[in-house]
């Protein structure tokens, strides 16, 4: 086991962010496809992609992958693979499957042939008729797209999202990992001023702090494979050593604004309460704020946040209200850049007749949860420094 298929799931379109972050992590063979990137690694790996990766949703290992059209297909190719290199005669192996455009089409069919060949696999290392499954849990992802099977553990558990500092959200939470991506898709950087005048819980400035301060955003939370057999025998102190290399990254962050602004109070505390429980409450100036008193006097910055998009009955205009004002707080701010995620169709448009940026719009297609949105992309000037 010393080189192991990897794959990093994530959101549609960040793809090619979750990518760059493990190129930065040292992993050059990488493989991208519709949600998600395929990478080889050591056992270490599977450690550092966890604590390390800011935009993806999950880490798995992949066992194999393979064409199967029905069940009995299915069946013969997975009670062959390896499951007693990674499962016990204790383990709990809940099995997820999803099914896209493929004969084999029913998803809870699907768990269950798939959970009926392992078991048939482990029986036999260890006869027996039953397995209790009272031992650490090791989840099987089966994926079928167009009739290609991939068979993969789930190392992560609760998704990579949950950081651990947001223990309490607002209506319409943004999540860490989105957040993370909105920024690295950004001109923005450690250095540079950063504002949200839509600031909600503060997520988006949160993971700018911690990115100042090179912090691995998994590093206070656990992950299911550190419960794993083989993680205290075959890899004995992956974990520890992916831990320790983490701690002594950490660096004192530059010492520049980060503005976050709301006009709702009861966001604003628990933005505060965010950033306590994420060790960074001195790292954010927040206020209590509409769009049209945000500002700043730096001459260059970088504006990233996520408006009000109006779905709701009554409050589209409200929303679109917003939008003329972050335009024109854009038109004030010449010198800045400005980023803005949004699903309503008319931000574009209102936001260009505020701030006269219309024909210096990039988009990006990205999907907050299940809402379809656009990343608007307005950069300003770089500054003189860089």
């Amino acid at each position: 086991m010393t080189s192991i298929r990897l794959i990093a799931t994530t959101a549609f379109g960040l793809e090619a962010v979750v990518s760059r972050e493990l190129e930065a992590l040292g992993y050059a063979e990488r493989t991208v496809s519709d949600g998600r990137v395929e990478f080889s690694g050591d056992a270490a790996a599977v450690a550092r992609a966890n604590l390390w990766l800011r935009s993806a949703d999950r880490v798995l290992v992949k066992l194999a992958e393979f064409e199967a059209v029905d069940f009995g297909e299915l069946f013969d190719q997975v009670v062959e693979l390896p499951w007693c290199e990674w499962l016990t005669e204790e383990s709990s192996f809940p099995v997820r499957a999803r099914c896209v455009r493929s004969q084999i089409h029913s998803e809870p069919d699907t768990q269950a042939i798939t959970k009926k060949a392992i078991v048939e696999a482990l029986k036999r290392r260890w006869p027996r008729d039953w397995f209790d499954e009272t031992g650490a849990e090791v989840p099987i992802v089966v994926t079928i797209r167009r009739d290609r099977v991939s068979v993969a553990l789930d190392t992560t558990g609760r998704g990579l999202h949950r950081r651990g500092y947001r223990i309490l959200t607002g209506g319409a939470p943004l999540r860490e990992t989105m957040a993370a991506a909105l920024l690295q898709l950004s001109y923005w950087e450690p250095g540079r001023v950063l504002g949200d005048p839509c600031c909600g819980t503060g997520t988006i400035l949160i993971e700018a702090a911690w990115m100042a301060a090179n912090r691995a955003p998994g590093l206070g939370r656990g992950f299911l494979a550190e419960e794993w057999p083989w993680s205290n025998s075959i890899w004995n102190g992956v974990w520890k050593e992916a831990r320790e290399e983490a701690a002594d990254l950490k660096v004192e962050p530059p010492d520049v604004p980060l503005l976050g602004g709301d006009i709702n109070p009861k966001a604003l505390e628990l933005a505060r309460r965010n950033a306590a429980q994420a060790r960074v409450e001195t790292a954010i100036e927040f206020q209590q704020l509409a769009v049209a008193d945000f500002g700043s006097h730096h001459k260059y910055g970088c504006v990233v946040t996520n408006p009000p998009y109006g779905e709701r009955m009554g409050e589209q205009k409200e929303a679109e209200a917003v939008y003329g004002d972050l335009g024109r707080l854009a038109r004030r701010l010449e010198t800045w850049s400005v980023y803005a995620l949004s699903a309503h169709k008319g931000f574009e448009r209102i936001f260009a007749q505020a701030s006269g940026r219309g024909g210096q719009v990039r988009r990006r297609k990205l999907y907050n949860g299940r809402i379809e949105c656009a990343y608007y992309q307005y950069a300003g000037p770089r500054p003189p420094w860089t």
